[in-house]
């Protein structure tokens, strides 16, 4: 007797944050309901959540830029039906699949020639993982250097590399041999290179926390001293990568040649896990160097057919509807639309923005409300006021955003690469509309911000 999917969803719709507490991580659960983030989706579409009575829900997380081309491509539900209506040989591990090398085919074609081989597998942290040991056996050495502020995934090795400390705390030792520098400190990168026994340095062209790239040719001058030392440059574009900076890549921003990237997120097209590493092929035998090491790095479900379909069909989605150059587009014309508010709105301290990925940093503003407002605010919790606003504009406005990073005053945006001039004028109104109310201390807005701590305290 088959599963009766729609009956089962139809008939437990709603029990969500209860299964989730009683079976998965009820912490998270709390978290959800504590800001206001406990809501029930029932539908998705393009760039819109819907909940069971309709209410659209504009979505600018994309999941962590998971759904670039948008929620539930009818391309890549084509491709699936496809390839499960094929009932093609599936994971059979001695043998080498078509979809794979079609796929490997279809990546390495939108990106420099030198990078011509890869290896698949189901995330970005495991690309990560996979792409340190690449650079080891590659050049023998074991050191990595990676920048502050980093995110480069959960697993151990790429938890080493992670250079946001609130992700780290209480999982020491990390993998030996890790350093980090500051974004633009040169002097800090050369000093350790000239010691040698580093394999590799690691960067996302974007960093995703925060939304941090540099506004001088660091990038460059870091790639010059890693050719100097025959160092790896490993660009993380997991989520930086598949249009969502404007260009396929976020290292074509500062021209660089990294050795190897890694990808993934967007590369599922929002269906199946999808990651990959992309290198030299003078890099990858390294690794695979002899007959008897042709499977010292693997991974189960790497290659399977359904990953390796919604991989293709969203390359093709991304070329066919023109989604890079939307990005770079759209991207510009909300650049341009948040700069005015910051005119306007003295508590917006800096925009940062590729494409479309975007930071919107807050300060203490000059109006007496809204100052004695966040000065209340901050002296409960410093990343409270930019949770209040991204609670606003999902409640209010029904906007979904998130804080961009522990301990800033910032909102971060990663709308899908399908959106328009519509979109972007109504997020802009709605954060103005918001900025607005933070005007007036006491009132609502606040009321909402110390609402948060109280919920948080109960629970």
């Amino acid at each position: 007797m088959p599963l009766e999917l729609k009956k089962l969803i139809a008939d437990r719709f709603g029990e969500n944050y209860e299964l989730h507490a009683r079976h998965i991580n009820r912490t998270l659960v709390k978290v959800q309901r504590t800001i206001g983030f406990d809501k029930i989706y029932a539908k998705a579409c393009g760039a819109y959540l819907y909940e069971r009575d309709g209410t659209a829900i504009l979505d600018f997380l994309s999941g962590y830029s998971v759904f670039n081309i948008g929620r539930n491509h009818p391309a890549v539900k084509q491709a699936l039906s496809d390839a499960l209506e094929m009932d093609l040989p599936n994971m059979v591990q001695m043998d080498c699949s078509l979809l794979s090398g079609l796929l490997a085919e279809a990546l390495t074609r939108r990106l420099p020639k030198q990078l011509d081989s890869v290896f698949f597998c189901n995330s970005g942290t495991e690309a990560m993982e996979g792409a340190i040991k690449f650079a080891r056996a590659a050049t023998g050495r074991p050191g990595l250097i990676a920048l502050q502020g980093a995110f480069h995934g959960l697993s151990m090795g790429s938890l080493s590399l992670m250079g946001c400390e609130a992700f780290r705390e209480g999982f020491s030792p990390y993998l030996p041999g890790v350093s980090h520098v500051a974004m633009g400190d040169l002097e800090a990168v050369e000093a350790r290179l000239s010691g040698g026994g580093i394999a590799a340095v690691i960067i996302e062209p974007v960093q995703g926390k925060g939304v941090h790239y540099p506004a001088d040719d660091f990038y460059n001058h870091l790639q010059s001293l890693c050719r100097k030392h025959g160092t790896l440059l490993i660009c993380d574009e997991v989520q930086t990568g598949l249009g969502r900076t404007g260009k396929w890549f976020g290292f074509e921003h500062w021209g660089l040649e990294p050795d190897i990237i890694t990808l993934a997120k967007s590369l599922s097209g929002g269906y199946v896990p999808c990651g990959a590493i992309v290198t030299r092929r003078s890099i990858y035998q390294s690794t695979f160097r002899t007959l008897t090491r042709c499977v010292v790095h693997s991974s189960t479900f790497g290659r399977n057919n359904l990953a390796m379909a919604c991989g293709l069909a969203t390359l093709q989605v991304i070329d066919e509807e023109g989604l890079v150059q939307n990005a770079e587009r759209v991207g510009a014309y909300l650049r341009d639309r948040l700069h005015g508010l910051q005119l306007r709105h003295s508590i917006i301290k800096e925009v940062r923005t590729k494409g479309l990925i975007t930071a919107i940093e807050f300060q203490q503003p000059r109006e007496l409300g809204a100052k004695l407002g966040w000065v209340f605010l901050h002296s409960l919790e410093k990343e409270l006021f930019s949770q209040m606003i991204a609670t606003t504009l999902l409640r209010r406005h029904r906007i979904l955003t998130q804080v961009a990073a522990h301990g800033t005053d910032a909102i971060k945006i990663l709308p899908p690469l399908i959106i328009g001039e519509k979109e972007v004028d109504q997020f802009v109104e709605a954060l103005e509309a918001v900025l607005v109310a933070c005007r007036n201390f006491p009132g609502p807005i606040w009321d909402l911000g110390a609402g948060i701590i109280r919920q948080a305290v109960k629970a």
